[in-house]
């Protein structure tokens, strides 16, 4: 199999865009380029939506069509039905963000199980997700991730984390549709991650189900990911992963210097590239018990996907390798993925349009700060405008 440079391939890569839709990703990618514009665009924003200025349309005409799928999930199914007739399936990411009481907790709780409901007859759905946060305070997680006593109503609000948890994992196992749950801040991640782990020892007693998140930019996620899988071993369950490299690393680096502890982020990007693709051999050499989502826009790290695979005599779409990105970003490599024939998802965000601008500020921040990745798409637009005028 030549796996050649098949990333630069902008036929298939744009092929469900319309000349419009070309101009506008090329238009959003050169302002998210300019770093100044987007502060002062991420300010601008935020002011306009604190003041209920009418700016709903032009958001959702621009940056909020590239990036997300719709204002609710049945808003979604035409983007999911049209990216399935190129083999690309979708994971439905309800992105509201920043809420904190228990009514809401327990309304992302039934939103998620919607969702699976949603997707249960639908091919192109195989996956849903979820953040924990979603599902309970942060200063709870952090609470518990240190071992500190919990009043009687804390206790009270850990159970009801732990049974929304459950809640989704058992319905997502009755309806054999995986569930992503995201990493967050380290802070709160160790008390997400004995959850989640109990989740996997429930549901996990077949295949991967459950599957929790591993932060590659983190030097201690190897090391854990080793226990786990003795953990697994050891009590006869399957482990599911999404490896990512992380989303947090300004926050996480800032807060270690406040606080005066060593920051648990790889000293650099190339640390962080390499503790990905270990992760990524390590779980390969261990499918027996492990199931792979991989979480990245990163071209040498999905070639090495696809090299290890074909030198263990998997098959392009084995059932226990995803790869996935986010959708209005790394077109190139989704759908040129999916024409081989390799599991691939797009998270696809959505949301009412005010609720979601969260996540959008954090996309055209993240754009911005991630070295080349601008620049590479909009190269890609531009080869991807030139190859269509010259027809």
């Amino acid at each position: 199999m030549n796996t050649d440079l098949i990333f630069d391939n902008t036929e298939i890569a744009f092929s469900l865009k319309s000349d419009s839709e070309l101009e506008r990703a090329y238009f959003l990618f050169k302002m998210i380029s300019i770093e100044p514009l987007v502060r002062i665009g991420t300010a601008a924003t935020n002011f306009a939506i604190k003041a209920n200025l009418p700016i709903e349309g032009l958001i959702r005409s621009t940056v909020f069509d590239h990036f997300c799928g719709g204002v609710n999930e049945e808003d979604c199914l035409p983007v999911i039905e049209k990216m399935y007739t190129k083999g690309v399936s979708s994971v439905l990411d309800y992105s509201v963000e920043g809420k904190a009481n228990e009514k809401d907790f327990d309304a992302a709780r039934d939103m998620i199980i919607k969702i699976i409901e949603f997707a249960k007859d639908n091919d192109a759905m195989p996956i849903a997700v979820f953040k924990p946060t979603g599902f309970g305070r942060l200063g709870l997680y952090e609470k518990i991730g240190k071992g500190e006593t919990l009043s009687e109503n804390e206790k009270e609000e850990w159970n009801n984390v732990f049974n929304r948890f459950d809640a989704v994992c058992r319905k997502a196992k009755e309806h054999d549709v995986a569930v992503l749950i995201d990493a967050e801040e380290s802070w709160m991640q160790d008390a997400c991650d004995n959850l989640v782990t109990d989740m996997m020892q429930k549901y996990n007693t077949e295949k991967a189900i459950v599957f929790n998140t591993l932060q590659m930019y983190r030097h201690d996620r190897i090391a854990f990911l080793e226990e786990e899988h003795k953990k697994a071993k050891a009590q006869n369950y399957f482990l599911g992963y999404k490896l990512v490299r992380g989303a947090y690393m300004e926050k996480e680096n800032e807060r270690a210097e406040e606080k005066g502890y060593p920051t648990p982020i790889c000293e650099s990007k190339f640390a962080t590239d390499q503790n990905f693709n270990n992760a990524v051999k390590y779980m390969m050499n261990n499918l027996d018990c492990m199931s792979l989502f991989a979480g990245t826009h990163n071209e040498d790290s999905s070639y090495l996907l696809m090299r290890l695979m074909e030198e263990l005599g998997l098959e392009n779409n084995d059932s226990r390798i995803w790869s996935g990105q986010l959708y209005g970003m790394s077109d190139h490599i989704s759908f040129n993925l999916a024409n081989k024939g390799y599991n691939v998802a797009k998270y696809i965000p959505f949301g009412p349009v005010k609720d979601v601008m969260p996540y959008l500020i954090r996309r055209a921040e993240e754009n911005t700060s991630v070295a080349g990745q601008t620049g590479r798409e909009l190269a890609l637009l531009t080869r991807e405008k030139k190859r269509r005028k010259s027809l």
